[in-house]
């Protein structure tokens, strides 16, 4: 827990960003990516100049054991693959996190390979401007720091990373360790510190808890309101959000990020309903509490909120939320100030 508040200490030394419950942190999840492709050099630039005080990238890993940065390692939704004839024959199936998948995956790759695809918008139908950009090559890691680190020096803020780690156990059954690449990245840019700009996510389990023993940065338990960890068969996100759940993730980590609907779940007509004691609960327990993913589409809003994506994440705020993520950063942050 203390890793976490120092952390925040540290970003209200800034003059944007005190970080108390009436004035959370806003993560741009993979950038401002209601506006611009996501994981890329643009979304990222554009959520800082929006007022981001974090930025997100997903983590994934190449053959030849590089981080790059893509909201999975099957790549099809997300890149131009497709279209390279080149890499025709390594269209396979997998099986990730127990259900098979058939696509273009990232540890089939170098990172010299996957430099030469171009990023493509995810949800072309619901984001139709994002798809005029596309000559935006995937990030790795380390670019993703850089383009923070260039945020910081070009704002007066200081932009820090919430990098996530995606299916860990499935990249070390492929002979590809993340916790291990992950801490040298953060290490060599002096970032594993108590007091560093950094929170580490994970759905799974086992991965934090090795995290938790290689560096000091803050860690974050990821859940969903179904499932639970691929790595933990036998547990569930519901157990995990009970009061004993959450004093065991605070054995390991210093924070929870949850989906909404786990803080203010929806009625049977779609409407949002009366908030559940999660956040109460995991403050008691001394872990801090995000939510994902405020997006701005009438799809992803609770139908009295439908055109108010402004007043949905102020709900949110009211009750004493500490940080957000959210895909249009900057109407987060004007909610907020």
């Amino acid at each position: 827990m203390i890793r976490f508040i120092l952390a925040a200490l540290m970003l209200a030394a800034t003059p944007a960003a005190a970080q108390t419950a009436a004035h959370p942190l806003v993560i741009a999840h993979r950038g401002a990516s209601g506006e611009r492709p996501e994981h890329t050099r643009a979304a990222y630039d554009l959520a800082i100049d929006q007022g981001a005080d974090f930025i997100e990238p997903d983590l994934v890993m190449t053959r030849d054991g590089q981080l790059v940065v893509r909201h999975e390692n099957e790549i099809s939704e997300t890149t131009d693959v497709a279209d390279h004839p080149a890499f025709a024959d390594r269209r396979t199936t997998r099986t990730i996190d127990g259900m098979a998948v058939t696509g273009w995956f990232t540890e089939d790759f170098t990172l010299a390979e996957l430099k030469t695809l171009r990023a493509r918008e995810r949800l072309p139908s619901l984001r139709p401007g994002n798809t005029a950009f596309t000559d935006e090559a995937l990030l790795t890691f380390d670019e993703v720091i850089a383009i923070a680190r260039a945020g910081s020096a070009r704002t007066g803020r200081t932009i820090g990373l919430a990098p996530e780690l995606k299916h860990p156990t499935h990249f070390a059954a492929a002979g590809l360790p993340m916790e291990a690449a992950v801490s040298a990245v953060l290490t060599a840019h002096g970032l594993a510190a108590a007091d560093s700009p950094v929170m580490v996510q994970c759905f799974e389990v086992a991965c934090l808890r090795t995290l938790n023993g290689m560096i000091e940065a803050p860690l974050l338990q990821l859940m969903s309101p179904l499932g639970g960890p691929a790595d933990a068969p036998d547990l569930t996100y519901a157990a995990m959000a009970t009061p004993e759940g959450l004093a065991e993730i605070a054995t390991y980590a210093d924070a929870i990020a949850v989906e909404t609907s786990m803080i203010i779940p929806r009625t049977v007509s779609g409407a949002s309903g009366e908030p559940t004691a999660l956040i109460a609960d995991a403050h008691a327990a001394g872990l801090k509490v995000v939510a994902w993913t405020f997006r701005a589409e009438d799809v992803f809003l609770p139908a009295d909120y439908r055109g108010d994506l402004t007043g949905w994440i102020q709900r949110f705020y009211a009750l004493g939320i500490d940080a957000v993520f959210s895909d249009f950063p900057g109407v987060a942050v004007e909610a907020r100030d």
